[in-house]
């Protein structure tokens, strides 16, 4: 083989060489919309915290303002104190168990993303090695090179 063979050969197969533009945009696409639904379960869940957060703090100064009124009698104070200690343990409760469910929906969301994310991402690998293989091939075919 002549060396002015082997220079063709050698452009052939380098021009053929898979750099897959069209891979590189959609992987790059692929991780915008991941990281926008990423986005998406993390400011929804800011979202209910506060949503939850806020509705707590009103409850307890609603609860604030009742036991804070004048009574009539001095053991009406305690009871009024005894009333709020028990009524806010219990908001306090609900409101955790709401906290620990929107973090347990994150969670959920957040591996049910990024699996399908791995999955996707298998997928267009898998896509891209197979459109490799097959241009190297045709490639070595055109050139003469027998597998």
């Amino acid at each position: 083989m002549s060396n002015k063979d082997m220079n063709s050969m050698m452009k052939d197969m380098m021009g053929a060489f898979p750099v897959d533009t069209k891979s590189m945009e959609n992987a790059f696409k692929n991780q915008a919309a991941l990281g926008e639904k990423l986005s998406s379960v993390c400011l929804s869940a800011a979202e209910k915290s506060t949503e939850i957060q806020t509705n707590w703090t009103k409850s307890t100064l609603a609860k604030l303002a009742e036991m804070s009124r004048a009574k009539a009698e001095p053991a009406d104070y305690a009871k009024a104190l005894s009333d709020f200690a028990s009524a806010n343990a219990e908001v306090a409760a609900e409101n955790m168990a709401a906290f620990a469910e929107v973090a347990k929906r994150v969670q959920s969301e957040t591996v049910e993303l990024m699996m399908s994310a791995g999955r996707d991402m298998q997928e267009d690998a898998s896509q891209s090695f197979k459109k490799a293989s097959d241009d190297m091939t045709k490639v070595a075919t055109k050139a003469g090179i027998k597998q």
